[in-house]
């Protein structure tokens, strides 16, 4: 397992209760950092505590990303405990129903987008400032090979993630000339509770997508992301990293 050096560095994990989100914050604990995890669940921010005691040091937040006074909030409590923010993985996120496009429910539509698109805007919005004062950051939000290539059945899904590749971008262009990395990841499924939002068929189609034959484990995600939030990246920054096992080629 790789490991960077994250000691007196301070991070947040959106949706770092579970899945993608808590095999990052591991990684992250395992470098020295001290890391703060923000998730709408409060039961499985007390199960992530419970799960991570004796790693390091761990602070959990209830927060909604849908609603910038709560980011604001986390955002407030978090460096009143830890100390500024440096580190943000923004790994919340939510599938949607899958349905042909057609008959794809508006509100569906509408919470999707409002999760992973406004979301990912409202956690980079907030705590991008405090990196820009510090003069240092870096940040990754997952976004999905769905986001490049497009599923059936997931248009708002589809949307949403091709919406974090470009808001990705651009924040990577605006603060280039800040020590500041702004990088977006694209992984193919992984057998996370995300899975329970999709059907059986949906499912197979994705595997059927991936020349490895296989869906990404969690840890080969935390290992790219751990570079991409390190002292190392220091000059890649408004990229797409690809974690489709062939699927995607650029």
């Amino acid at each position: 397992m790789n490991q960077y050096d994250f000691s007196g560095k301070v991070a947040v994990v959106t949706g770092g209760a579970q899945g993608i989100g808590l095999s990052v914050v591991e990684r992250l604990l395992a470098g020295g950092a001290a890391v703060a995890i923000w998730d709408r669940d409060p039961v499985a921010l007390q199960a992530a505590e419970q799960a991570l005691q004796g790693q390091g040091r761990v602070y959990t937040v209830v927060a909604d990303i849908t609603d910038i006074v709560s980011v604001e909030n986390a955002c407030a409590d978090t460096t009143a405990v830890l100390g500024p923010v440096s580190i943000l993985v923004n790994s919340a996120g939510i599938a949607g129903v899958n349905a042909p496009t057609t008959d794809y429910p508006e509100a569906e539509w509408d919470q999707v987008i409002k999760v992973n698109l406004s979301g990912t805007f409202n956690v980079n919005k907030v705590l991008l400032q405090g990196m820009l004062a510090q003069g240092y950051g870096r940040v990754v939000n997952v976004a999905s090979i769905a986001g490049k290539e497009g599923n059936p059945n997931a248009c708002a899904y589809s949307a949403s993630k091709a919406g974090v590749i470009a808001l990705t971008k651009s924040i990577g262009k605006e603060t280039a000339g800040r020590n500041i990395s702004v990088n977006a990841i694209t992984p193919a499924a992984a057998k996370t509770k995300i899975f329970d939002q999709m059907s059986p068929q949906h499912i197979g189609y994705m595997l059927s997508k991936i020349p490895r034959g296989r869906f990404v484990q969690l840890d080969e995600i935390a290992s790219l992301v751990g570079w991409l939030v390190s002292e190392e990246n220091s000059f890649t920054t408004g990229a797409v990293f690809d974690l489709s096992g062939g699927r995607a080629t650029y």
